[in-house]
């Protein structure tokens, strides 16, 4: 892979739109180079409410992202998220004609595409389809089953679905900054790319993103995704109640929730109090941390709540060895992470962004850059999985024209839901079409 090629993320939330540029070191690690970040105006929990001023936002963080590294930004890897997102698990078997002939990429691709045929609820769509685990003539617990033979080829399945409208609306959002679309991601998985070790995976661990409008979950154990669900309350829901709680206008609620805030009342001094400026002459309200902290506390006990439902109801909850990893912009809070030890029981710890990046030109340590540089890592993994596929087609060309008998199977680097003539790119195909007629 050349070490020129620039990866762009583009994390579209609901109180920030952040664009995130990295490349390739020479030891094969990811490198931030500089990103762009601006107030996201047009966006509710996670999907776009006003068309206009999303793409402003998009285009002000693109355009500061390319003035920060000089790297012309037309092509992006979005972050989707939002309340309509699901998640549903399902088998699939596929009969093969003859055992003998070794399992390849083909199969694997015919399953997956069966999995998009399923029916969906009206105005819902599969956005992508990720194999869990295979089983080949009743051997179960199979990773790779490419080069095994059998003739009953099974898989389990973790489909995640979204509505049409609210995807279709992020998509224009983007085209019409003047961007095209490489990969769409769920957010959360992006986000565990970035501040999850292979270890934690495998150990089995709960990703929290806490963001804006939403808290997103993933499960991953034996390093599979297992679950995936979305909380429609996040850190505005609390920036609100302190708002209503202390009678304030939302600027200073936010300063406040951002520079005093914490997530256990218990933690803070009975006299410590704070003076907000009052409006227009008006006399300043003091406020103690204390009681800040108690309205803080009982909307995250909410949402903590939900997380720990979402827990137990994945099946999984006594099998998350590495415990909960809290990231998102949400994780800021102090003393979020013992708030969380309490009410699950479970081990907990602030996830930070940096844990398979290389030394970056830009501080992105906060964890609300987890999902932008998760975007980027995964652009380069597909990047990767293409590069391989294409050698391997290459290498296949060159045997059959050297007219060798043994053959290989083929692999097409798969890219789960964002494949050539998935659900997707038919979208980003129609999108792109709209766009060239409006031009004409």
């Amino acid at each position: 892979m050349a070490s020129d090629q620039y990866i762009v993320g583009l994390d579209v939330g609901t109180t920030k739109i952040v664009a995130i540029v990295g490349k390739l070191n020479e030891f094969g690690k990811v490198e931030i180079l500089g990103l762009g970040k601006t107030e996201s105006v047009g966006v509710m929990r996670g999907q776009v409410a006003n068309i206009e001023r999303t793409v402003q936002s998009i285009r002000v963080a693109v355009e500061e992202a390319e003035q920060k590294t000089g790297v012309p930004i037309k092509v992006v890897n979005v972050g989707i998220a939002g309340q309509h997102i699901k998640s549903i698990q399902h088998n699939g078997i596929r009969t093969r004609t003859d055992s003998d002939v070794e399992i390849n990429q083909n199969d694997i691709d015919a399953l997956i595409d069966d999995m998009y045929k399923l029916a969906m609820m009206p105005g819902e769509n599969i956005i992508d389809v990720i194999p869990q685990e295979y089983m080949v003539d009743n051997e179960s617990g199979i990773k790779e089953p490419i080069g095994m033979s059998g003739r009953r080829l099974e898989a389990n399945f973790h489909i995640i679905t979204g509505q049409v409208a609210a995807i279709n609306n992020l998509v224009k959002c983007v085209k019409k900054a003047g961007l095209e679309i490489s990969a769409i991601t769920l957010e959360p998985l992006a986000s565990a790319d970035a501040v999850l070790s292979n270890e934690e995976k495998e150990a089995g661990v709960v990703l929290v993103d806490i963001g804006g409008g939403t808290t997103d979950i993933a499960i991953f154990q034996d390093s599979i995704i297992r679950h995936t669900s979305v909380i429609p309350f996040g850190g505005n829901v609390i920036t609100e109640d302190i708002k209503e709680g202390c009678t304030i206008i939302k600027g200073q609620a936010e300063l406040l929730k951002i520079k005093f805030g914490s997530a256990l009342a218990s933690e803070n001094q009975e006299n410590e109090i704070v003076s907000i400026p009052g409006l227009r002459g008006r006399e300043p309200k003091e406020i103690t941390i204390r009681n800040l902290s108690h309205i803080i506390q009982a909307r995250m006990e909410e949402i903590i709540e939900n997380v720990y439902y979402e827990i137990k109801n994945s099946g999984y909850e006594k099998k998350l060895i590495a415990g909960i990893v809290i990231t998102g912009g949400g994780a800021q809070l102090k003393h979020i992470n013992q708030l969380v030890e309490y009410i699950t029981g479970m081990d907990t710890r602030i996830g930070y962004p940096t844990e398979h990046l290389g030394k970056s030109n830009e501080d992105v340590t906060s964890p609300m850059y987890a999902t932008g540089v998760g975007l980027v890592i995964r652009g380069f993994e597909a990047l990767k999985l293409s590069n391989k596929a294409n050698q391997s087609q290459h290498e296949d060309i060159k045997e059959e024209d050297n007219n060798i008998e043994e053959t290989k199977p083929k692999v097409t680097g798969h890219s789960s839901g964002n494949k050539k003539g998935g659900w997707l790119e038919k979208l980003l195909e129609k999108t792109r079409q709209m766009f060239d007629d409006d031009a004409q």
